[in-house]
């Protein structure tokens, strides 16, 4: 795979990120647990692979993604030569606070975790949970990313968060460069068409997360009946059996057509996926080549129309 110009930035990005919010042990969020063994040789494998992109947040793990991955950055005496690191701003954990001096804590925060100064993508992350006065007010959180973005403490300001319709009318309250999305552009849920479509008018990059769902698309509705990090509905769980039995049909991965749906879109930028073995980085590089007929693709939308 080609890197791609990550937007109106300088940045050129491999199609595939690796997502960095399991690698924090969250066990609450995805039902399982990651040493931290796992995680740091997860990171290492990533950093010897062809893959040059890495997503993270201050909230992943109470901080504890950043602290795993600037282990290993520190190993190798810093980010290997054109990697590129994103991370996110976020809201206090205890008191949900998300003003100006809250963004000022939290690039300090990443900085001292992640051991560097200079910090390449910084999304705004999880507005909706927020006040949005602390966030967008004179002064807020906003203003602040803003202002570090003119002076090149990072790089690229982003936007990341859930619900569609709020995000793009966040689109005019900066100048973002890029946007993420998670879980809502996959084979079961393309309530994200509408941001899609505004980032690319824009060109804006646009950053697709969680294109298994969560991990239903990846292990299967049987084996893994979750979707969005929660118990899946009655309904979602036939509708992934259906895209699986298309699969079946055609003697192909679900994963695979999971994670090419989003690839194969021009208008995605990157797609982020969550690793937190090492082995994992060499499987989703095989199923990103995984040869597909074409008329899957038609089958699949059929398949979950009522989605």
């Amino acid at each position: 795979m080609i890197l791609r110009n990550f937007g109106r930035t300088t940045y050129r990005t491999h199609p595939l990120c690796m997502g960095g919010a399991a690698l924090g042990d969250m066990p609450e969020t995805f039902a399982y647990s990651v040493p931290a063994e796992d995680a740091h040789a997860t990171v290492r494998a990533l950093f010897d692979s062809e893959i040059n992109f890495l997503d993270t947040a201050n909230i992943y793990g109470d901080g504890e993604s950043e602290r795993r991955i600037g282990h290993v950055i520190r190993e190798r005496g810093g980010l290997p030569d054109g990697f590129v690191l994103a991370t996110k701003a976020d809201r206090a954990r205890e008191t949900g606070r998300f003003d100006g001096d809250r963004a000022h804590r939290s690039i300090a925060e990443s900085q001292k975790r992640l051991g560097l100064t200079h910090l390449q993508i910084v999304y705004l992350h999880d507005f909706e949970y927020c006040d949005q006065e602390q966030i967008l007010g004179c002064g807020g959180a906003l203003d602040v990313l803003v202002r570090y973005r003119e002076q090149g403490i990072i790089g690229a300001l982003g936007l990341a968060a859930g619900p569609i319709p709020e995000m793009i009318a966040y689109l005019d309250r900066a100048d973002f460069d890029c946007v993420i999305s998670h879980n809502r552009y996959t084979l079961l849920d393309r309530t994200a068409e509408p941001l899609i479509a505004e980032c690319h008018r824009r060109a804006i990059a646009f950053v697709n997360a969680a294109p298994y769902g969560s991990g239903m698309l990846a292990k299967g509705p049987s084996a893994y009946p979750r979707y969005m990090y929660r118990e899946a509905s009655d309904a979602l769980v036939a509708r992934a059996r259906a895209c699986e039995a298309v699969c079946q049909r055609h003697g192909v991965p679900l994963p695979a057509a999971a994670l090419q749906f989003s690839l194969r879109d021009p208008r995605v930028t990157a797609t982020i996926v969550g690793m937190t073995r090492p082995e994992r980085i060499a499987q989703t590089l095989a199923l990103a080549a995984t040869p597909l007929p074409e008329e899957i693709w038609g089958e699949l939308v059929d398949s979950t129309a009522s989605g």
